[in-house]
């Protein structure tokens, strides 16, 4: 019995593996508790400026990659005057098709939605603004046209309003343009469909687009546009907790309180995106594109001006085919550029002056809108203008000093050297010149050591006269 309960009492005895294994067994159950228990994380984007190309790509990559990263909920917080109308859409689409639910955020302080802002954040599952913003000013801006718009941003007006005419206002009065009328009609249907999918005001929405009417934080919430006001980020997920949403008819339920919060900053695709596709580095991209390919061909072998050339070029070309390009602005910029190189081989002062006034209206009406941060800076049409004017002065100066310089190759660079007869004939006879013997013929009779001058040469004959003083030439 003795032995049978000492057996039994080494069978119980733990083991160092054993003690492992049972640590490692509650460490992992623990771990898997703890992932269950917390809640999925939240991605935050923020656009400030301008909605342009490179602002789309960041944000519909952002709201793309949520879904990856296991993301319950995408917080956009925009600070922007507006934008274009491509980018806007865009940014719209993936906010609908997301699987992810997505809430526009008005931050901070001082900030606003206006423009295309106000589309993006009805589109949105949740409309949230901190105070101090304001939100609204939706009507599109005229892009081209023969439309007389008011300020950028705000509707146009019929020039007769306001006469003692007897006529009344009216929401669509946003312009005589036949063509602005249909934008605002496409923009007001646009933005009532979102207000209608999301429940929020559409009268209101309407009335932005038509008549350009703003609204601060309260008073949004107030007429129902906006779903909540939030000091920051982490009081808008605090307000979020345990609301419930409809995603792609679904619904969804967020568990923000205490969620971690993942910041999706823009790498530099877009930031590359972001600088091309300004204006006015898309201009400067433009001009050396092509003056570097120009030097390329004229000096053949440099390689640097071909190589620069050719990359902002293709770069220009990419940012250009992106913005709402005038296209007459563009060959007209093409065409100066051809003129201010052109005066290079043809010096006269017309093609370079031409030239350079070509340049300027064209690079004047390149971007064909009124949209804040789009248009070319007039500092930098003025520069680019002035290097061509410089390049146009300088190299017509080179090309003056070489026509008045000496021949030093081909034949004219035979004429007026001297030469030294080695042997005479009746019509003529051999002298030395340039190191050579040549075939020489003369209206004088010649004699050896004779100095002659080259007066022109006829293939393999030259044709010289006798020198009586040649103190200093050289044969």
């Amino acid at each position: 019995m003795m032995e049978l309960t000492t057996i039994n009492s080494r069978s119980f005895r733990p083991t160092l593996r054993g003690i492992i294994r049972l640590a490692c067994g509650w460490f992992l159950a623990w771990l898997s508790i703890a992932a269950w228990a917390a809640p999925a994380p939240v991605l935050a984007l923020t656009i400030d400026g301008a909605i342009s190309p490179a602002t789309a790509d960041y944000a519909v990559r952002g709201i793309g990659r949520a879904e990856r990263d296991g993301a319950q909920l995408v917080v956009l917080s925009i600070d922007t005057p507006g934008g274009l109308d491509t980018s806007m859409r865009s940014i719209i689409k993936a906010i609908l098709s997301s699987p992810v639910p997505v809430a526009t955020y008005v931050a901070p302080g001082g900030a606003r939605a206006a423009s295309a802002g106000t589309y993006i954040l009805y589109a949105s599952h949740v409309a949230a603004m901190a105070s101090g913003t304001n939100l609204g000013a939706a009507t599109p801006v005229q892009i081209g046209g023969p439309s007389s718009p008011a300020e950028p941003g705000g509707p146009t007006r019929d020039k007769n309003e306001g006469k003692n005419n007897g006529d009344k206002k009216t929401s669509e009065d946003a312009t005589t343009s036949p063509m602005t009328r249909k934008q605002v009609n496409d923009a007001a249907a646009y933005i009532r469909g979102l207000a209608q999918l999301r429940g929020r005001n559409a009268e209101w929405a309407e009335k932005a687009v038509r008549e350009a009417v703003s609204l601060p934080a309260q008073e949004a919430l107030k007429l129902h546009v906006i779903d909540t006001i939030a000091d920051d980020l982490p009081d808008l997920l605090k307000q979020l907790d345990g609301r419930k949403l409809s995603v792609q008819g679904q619904a969804r339920q967020l568990h923000t309180a205490g969620a971690a919060i993942l910041h999706y900053e823009p790498d530099w695709r877009v930031r590359l995106l972001a600088v091309i596709t300004d204006p006015g580095i898309a201009l400067l991209l433009l001009a050396i594109g092509i003056y570097g390919l120009v030097f390329e061909f004229m000096a053949p072998g440099m390689v640097l001006p071909g190589v620069l050339g050719g990359i902002c070029l293709l770069l220009a070309l990419y940012a250009l085919q992106l913005l709402p390009v005038n296209y007459a602005g563009l060959a007209l910029i093409v065409l100066g550029i051809a003129f201010m190189i052109s005066e290079t081989f043809l010096p006269s002062g017309v093609l370079g002056l031409g030239g350079v006034a070509a340049f300027v209206i064209g690079a004047v009406i390149l971007i064909d809108t009124e949209l804040p941060g789009f248009g070319v800076p007039p500092a930098m049409i003025a520069t680019i203008a002035l290097l061509g004017v410089l390049l146009v002065l300088g190299a017509a100066g080179i090309a003056m000093r070489t026509r008045r310089r000496k021949v030093v190759i081909g034949e004219g660079e035979m004429v007026g050297l001297v030469a030294e007869v080695v042997a005479a004939t009746s019509d003529g006879g051999w002298a030395h010149v340039h190191g050579e013997n040549w075939r020489v013929t003369s209206k004088t009779p010649l004699q050896p050591t004779q100095k002659v001058r080259v007066l022109a040469r006829h293939g393999l004959v030259l044709n010289v006269a006798p020198i009586e003083h040649h103190t200093g030439d050289q044969a």
